[in-house]
């Protein structure tokens, strides 16, 4: 039997599932720290990056702020954070060092998507007559949608894999089956827990894709900001052209309309 059957029958035994130290409890641990990081992430980055997409100001000082993060490593934060009194904080500090990995995809996505809107979409639903507000709901935020879900799912994915770090100063989620695997020597186990943390990286990337089909709001601003441009009415013919067009008509010695020409009887 191969590693990898060594790693599917590890995962077959219920006996692991079960308990604080069970994968059932430890995948729990790893959802609760990474959602609660990308949440945070996407409260901090998204208003953020579109408001300053929508004015077109600021925007590339808050990339190379927010870039910062991916120049520290993750596992660097997270040690700092366990020489200060944060350490007996729970998960805090594993959740502001993901957090700090998070927000860069999703700030940078999110502003380049708001600033690479078609500028002549953009005058073109002002001279309707659109708010601000009218502006950023029904034609920018649909325009950029694809590049911010992109960031989301970009974020989500690194966020997941990255939380098992949080075994390597003491806390939990699936990190926690693999570093037990190395410290027993149990290889079979140290397989299966990364094949749990790609799998679960594959479920969470997949469940953003259903959410970005279902939640798409091109499907419904931008039928409807097509069908009100459809919908102005067309510019009067000037008045010259219609004088032009008569007075060519007189030119042509044409009195009537071949609709109304009448027989003309001769007399002898």
């Amino acid at each position: 039997m191969g590693v990898l059957g060594e790693a599917w029958a590890w995962l077959a035994t219920g006996a692991n599932w079960s308990g604080d130290s069970g994968v059932r409890h430890r995948l729990m641990e790893h959802v609760y720290v990474s959602g609660v990081a990308l949440a945070l992430a996407c409260a901090i980055a998204l208003p953020l990056a579109l408001f300053l997409g929508h004015i077109g100001k600021g925007g590339a000082l808050a990339i190379n702020i927010s870039n910062v993060g991916r120049a520290i490593p993750v596992f660097a934060v997270l040690a700092l954070f366990m020489v200060s009194p944060l350490r007996n904080a729970g998960y805090v500090p594993t959740i502001i060092a993901l957090v700090l990995f998070a927000v860069p995809p999703l700030l940078t996505n999110a502003y380049v998507g708001m600033r690479e809107v078609d500028r002549s979409v953009v005058e073109a639903a002002r001279g309707m007559g659109m708010s601000g507000r009218q502006l950023f709901v029904r034609v920018e935020l649909p325009l950029a949608y694809p590049l911010i879900m992109t960031g989301l799912r970009s974020a989500a994915v690194q966020v997941v894999a990255t939380a098992t770090i949080a075994a390597m100063v003491g806390q939990g989620g699936l990190g926690r089956i693999i570093t037990l695997g190395f410290n027993t020597y149990n290889t079979a186990q140290v397989v299966a827990g990364a094949l749990l943390v790609a799998l679960l990286a594959l479920l969470v990337e997949g469940a953003l894709v259903v959410l970005d089909r279902v939640v798409d709001p091109s499907r419904t601003t931008a039928p409807a900001f097509g069908a009100r441009a459809s919908r102005a009415p067309a510019p009067a013919a000037p008045a010259s052209a219609a004088s032009a067009s008569s007075g060519a008509s007189s030119a042509s010695g044409d009195d009537h309309s071949p609709g109304d020409r009448t027989p003309v009887r001769k007399t002898v």
